[in-house]
């Protein structure tokens, strides 16, 4: 695959997992200053990693919201919950991660995160209500 193809499949994996909004978002907000950023998470995070066969998109969603928590990247995790949804994974195994994470991750980060779901899980709630 060269660059032009693992960017197109990049994009297409990212669309599917984050959603079309976010992405769009994105691309209206790339800069000069971030443009070859957004190029490689594009290519390398989504094109090279998450399109490989070896996990399904479900368990890469599950070990992505373990490894922000334990790195410590809020902004990172609440984007991944909400993009864990659109690779079917529940509130219930998002709970048994979090739980999971109380042990390998420590107490405090385990509980910020459940506090972050919670509020994701609330405006999701919420834009659900307003679309149906």
């Amino acid at each position: 695959m060269d660059e032009r193809e693992r960017h197109t499949a990049g994009m297409q994996v990212r669309r599917a997992v984050l959603g079309n909004a976010h992405v769009d978002r994105s691309v209206k907000n790339t800069s000069e200053f971030n443009a070859e950023f957004q190029d490689l998470i594009t290519r390398y995070a989504w094109g090279e990693i998450w399109t490989r066969p070896g996990l399904p998109r479900h368990t890469r969603s599950l070990i992505t919201l373990a490894l922000m928590i334990a790195v410590n990247r809020g902004d990172e995790f609440r984007m991944h919950v909400r993009a864990a949804f659109n690779n079917g994974v529940t509130r219930d195994e998002i709970k048994e991660v979090l739980l999971q994470c109380a042990i390998y991750c420590g107490v405090p980060a385990s509980n910020a995160a459940f506090h972050m779901a919670q509020e994701v899980f609330a405006e999701m709630d919420k834009e659900a209500g307003a679309h149906g």
